[in-house]
């Protein structure tokens, strides 16, 4: 039995301990184009490519990283228990409204095939064409569950249980929640959860005062202990940070102060991640129309101050500024350079979405030249998958001030609309 780790996360940048991914598996092969819509993806991927880029994707982590867990292999490893399997099984069929006469099939599953199940889906034995997912699966496949970043997210030493904007990934924190409160590398004492309310009532609000919980990880990023940027999105909702920021207070968590950025309700800015990622201590990736004073398309910024009796809520002039009355002052470097048509391709194409193993030592796809670009001017040291790979080059954490960015080759992975930090769920960090 594994020992007990500590989880610990109160930066975006402190070098990477523990890491949380998942490789896609045939999830994605099981997607027909009648079902993209439904599940989110603009194109369906070629499987085979894309997991090839993921090991290579994982190889790199290992650069930095002392591990990278596969959430898979954790799920099966809960599930061989068998109280732990009874209570994820019904939980799901409660929670999601499934018939329970999916339940018989799963019981006896070995474990591995039974956590593979859940993620992969299981197809009807007679699958007709009609457009409809129900008509092909008794339970669908969750092709996003590559994007660890979002079912959960680590801060501090506990875990925020997302819950989902959308059916088609409503099963994904129920898994990642079930592996943090059942494995024993999680063991701790006392509560594992920050927040963890769900419903998966998508037709309605659960009441006209309480609207559904709506949260997810690529929204939420851990600047500091005592300081969250959060980001109001097509994917989260305002009253639910509101209840998280509640939920943060009440269980005297060290986060004193969230900042709230509001981006607009749009495929292309999902999460706050897809226009703004901390790469540094003093530099951040971000998307300037939305991000910088005076863009075209500037977002609101607020605060709220958890330190008062009650939370107060006030109006920022812009995302940078407020971070530098918080003592967290970053040069913006622009996603796509500084052509404006560049920096719309390269958002789109997660140029912002960077994933920092250590302080300025950050992963990127190769596809954003002109992000790379950028990065090099100020002076990274900008490296191929390629190279490192085959030993050509190599990273140096204990060079001063190395800053390097790793450029990784992903045609099929990109397509999913998803970056590297999207891939991600650090567990554990070290302090900056």
């Amino acid at each position: 039995m594994p020992l007990a780790m500590p989880l610990r996360v109160d930066s975006e940048i402190g070098k990477l301990r523990s890491v949380l991914v998942h490789q896609p598996g045939a999830e994605i092969d099981r997607m027909v184009p009648s079902m993209m819509q439904d599940l989110l993806f603009d194109d369906i991927l070629f499987g085979g490519r894309a997991r090839e880029e993921h090991r290579r994707f994982q190889q790199l982590l290992r650069f930095v990283a002392d591990e990278v867990l596969e959430v898979q292999d954790l799920l099966a490893e809960v599930l061989g228990e068998p109280g732990q399997r009874k209570a994820i099984l019904e939980g799901l069929v409660a929670e999601l409204h499934l018939d329970a006469r999916l339940l018989p099939p799963l019981w006896d599953l070995p474990s591995d095939r039974l956590a593979a199940a859940l993620v992969e889906g299981i197809e009807r034995e007679s699958p007709t064409i009609t457009g409809s997912i129900d008509s092909l699966y008794l339970l669908p496949p969750v092709p996003n569950y590559f994007f660890q970043r979002d079912p959960a997210i680590v801060v501090g030493d506990r875990v925020i249980r997302s819950s989902m904007a959308t059916p088609a990934r409503a099963r994904e924190p129920l898994l990642s929640g079930a592996v943090f409160e059942y494995h024993p590398r999680f063991r701790r004492e006392g509560e594992r959860f920050w927040f963890r309310e769900f419903s998966a009532e998508f037709d309605r609000p659960v009441s006209l005062a309480r609207m559904r919980p709506a949260i997810e990880g690529g929204d939420l990023l851990v600047l500091r202990e005592d300081l969250l940027v959060i980001g109001y999105s097509e994917r989260t909702e305002k009253t639910t940070i509101e209840r998280l920021a509640e939920a943060l207070k009440r269980e005297k968590s060290p986060v004193k102060r969230i900042l709230v950025v509001a981006i607009p309700p749009q495929r292309s800015t999902m999460h706050l991640d897809t226009v703004f990622t901390q790469i540094s201590r003093h530099e951040c990736l971000c998307y300037p129309p939305m991000v910088l004073p005076g863009g075209a398309e500037e977002a609101d910024v607020y605060e709220a101050d958890l330190t008062k009796r009650e939370i107060t809520w006030t109006t920022e002039d812009d995302l940078l500024s407020a971070l530098r009355r918080r003592r967290i002052d970053l040069e913006p470097i622009p996603c796509g350079g500084t052509d404006a048509i560049a920096q719309q391709r390269e958002q789109w194409t997660d140029g912002a979405n960077a994933f920092a193993l250590a302080p300025g030592v950050i992963l990127c796809y190769d596809r954003n030249e002109r992000t790379a670009e950028q990065l090099a001017r100020r002076g990274y040291d900008v490296v191929t998958d390629d190279d490192l790979l085959l030993g050509k080059r190599s990273i140096d954490l204990k060079k001063p001030r190395a800053k390097v960015a790793m450029l990784l080759t992903a045609t099929e992975l990109s397509r999913a609309r998803g970056g590297p930090r999207c891939m991600t769920m650090p567990l554990r960090r070290d302090p900056l």
